[in-house]
């Protein structure tokens, strides 16, 4: 019985690692053309893509952390930071791409800002010719990265800081730099900061990776002529042409290298990140529970769902004017004609992210932790390695097994799309289970599985819930998976809202955007509901 659970955990290592292997390997095959990268590099674009992935990448990144870090801060020593966290799920329930749209329809020269003061401030009654979205420099796709991963790495933290081993110890360390003379926020950084940090590696890694390697945000928002290296890339990989299309395999490769010489100069920022006040300055009372950089991104994200509600059922909307002439329901009863692209993404969602919950709750109870922190980077791949040669692999494997343009192919991208995200955000939670809970229940007679029945999974509920919730949200927001292993065949809310981003059709694209918000929404909204203490207790307590 003893060796029973190391044979089951080799199994779902089998079943998770080896396909893993199988896709990566396939992916790096791709890049042992040499015609394609003597043909890269004789391409004059590829230097000027690669500098703008690097700079959008980089500097998205770094303000990213370091506005996590500082929200961070404020919200243990004002204790405000529980208040704060409530309000995350909807934010993490935000597509990137949706987020992007709105973005897009709130800052372009014809946006909801400008009209805002527009002519009476501006005098403007046409929209001007300001690069404020697609800009050549980048900064519209970096602001949309902030804003997207500054929750991301909110919700990390927070899977840290509500183990109640952790928050116990670190507040009482907390309390005892502040006797020793130090202020709140002196002593966040010097004592606090320093253990947190560490543990938000693989995610900070996550964020690195995708914003080098985002093909479907920048297609919308990000610079175009030239592009970012990941949508050149995936540009070159749409080509019917393969030497053209082993040119874009070649790219991925040169994106794959960034993100692993990025992740080395990056291994440090954890640690580096501290500052605050002076040993012995005097403690910092807040005004107010909400600070103004967490109301700033609170309302941003307010402004961009606004303009996606406004947008998709807005008529005609001449320039400058601040709200449309008309309102009508067109858009969004196109969207329930196209019911099976609706019904294409929510079983795709639901799907991949009940497997990916079942394999990683299987995991951590049966795997051993030596396995666990050792393979971690296996089962990290697809958040590290760049995805437009992620899709190369996947697509080569999915013809491999005569998947290309099958249910099963789809939902096998998916499943393992999501995979990482659900181990990365349960497995704080059900590590941190107190061992002793197991010696008591077995001191009363009970069995390994009525322990988990009865206590931990219980215990577990809010975490179990969330992360079914996250893999929702991820599989929603899947681009380059379905586009590429779907083969065109099957179209989800995401596929839609980043294709009809490219027209003129501002209702039509805003309705798609606002339902790919709309449905992880009702997940994290069910799994708040579902994680609810006492919500399935039974009786009297």
């Amino acid at each position: 019985m003893t060796r029973l659970p190391l044979v089951m955990a080799l199994t779902l290592l089998l079943l998770a690692g080896l396909p893993m292997l199988a896709v990566a390997g396939w992916s790096l095959a791709s890049l042992l053309d040499a015609a394609a990268w003597a043909a890269l590099g004789d391409d004059p674009q590829w230097l000027h893509a690669l500098g703008l992935s690097l700079w959008t990448g980089l500097a998205s990144t770094a303000l990213a952390w370091w506005g996590a870090a500082h929200l961070l801060a404020q919200g243990f020593v004002h204790r405000s930071l529980d208040r704060w966290l409530r309000g995350l799920p909807w934010m993490l329930a935000t597509p990137h791409a949706a987020f992007a749209i709105g973005l897009v329809f709130l800052l372009s020269p014809s946006g909801w800002l400008l009209r805002a003061f527009s002519p009476w401030l501006t005098g403007f009654t046409l929209p001007p010719p300001w690069p404020t979205t697609q800009d050549p420099w980048g900064l519209g796709l970096i602001l949309a990265l902030v804003a997207k991963e500054i929750p991301f790495l909110l919700w990390a933290a927070a899977t840290q800081l509500q183990r109640d081993d952790l928050r116990r110890r670190w507040r009482a360390e907390h309390a005892l730099a502040q006797t020793l003379g130090y202020a709140p926020l002196r002593a966040w950084w010097c004592v606090v900061w320093p253990q947190l940090a560490p543990r938000l590696h693989w995610p900070l890694l996550a964020v690195l990776a995708y914003g080098l390697t985002v093909v479907d945000m920048a297609l919308v928002i990000g610079p175009a002529s030239p592009p970012t290296q990941a949508v050149l890339a995936w540009q070159w990989l749409q080509d019917a042409d393969l030497t053209v299309n082993a040119r874009g395999a070649a790219a991925g490769g040169v994106l794959a290298l960034a993100v692993l010489v990025a992740a080395l100069a990056v291994r440090q920022m954890p640690r580096r990140a501290r500052t605050g006040g002076r040993r012995g300055a005097a403690p910092h009372e807040p005004s107010s529970r909400l600070t103004p950089a967490w109301s700033l991104l609170t309302g941003l994200y307010l402004a961009v769902l606004a303009a996606l509600a406004v947008g998709s059922v807005a008529g005609v909307w001449a320039f400058p004017a601040l709200w449309p002439e008309a309102l009508t329901a067109e858009a969004w009863l196109s969207v329930w004609h196209s019911g099976g692209t609706v019904g294409v993404t929510l079983v795709l969602a639901l799907a991949s992210s009940l497997l990916a919950l079942l394999w990683c709750v299987a995991w951590l109870e049966l795997a051993p932790r030596g396995w666990d922190q050792a393979l971690r980077p296996l089962l990290c791949l697809p958040l590290v390695l760049p995805g437009v040669l992620w899709v190369v692999g996947l697509y080569r494997g999915a013809l491999w097994a005569h998947a290309e343009g099958q249910w099963s192919g789809l939902l096998f991208a998916h499943t393992v799309m999501v995979l990482p995200y659900a181990l990365l955000t349960l497995s704080p939670a059900y590590l941190g289970v107190d061992p002793r809970l197991a010696a008591v229940s077995a001191s009363l007679g009970h069995g390994r599985w009525r322990f988990l029945v009865a206590v931990k999974w219980p215990l577990l509920r809010r975490a179990l819930a969330a992360t079914a919730a996250v893999g929702f949200a991820v599989s929603v927001a899947q681009y380059l998976p379905t586009l590429y292993v779907g083969a065109g065949r099957f179209s989800s809310v995401t596929t839609e809202a980043v294709t009809l981003a490219a027209g003129a059709q501002r209702s039509l694209t805003s309705a798609y955007a606002g339902l790919q918000f709309g449905l992880p929404v009702l997940a994290f909204a069910l799994a708040a509901w579902v994680g609810r203490p006492r919500r399935f207790t039974v009786g009297r307590p």
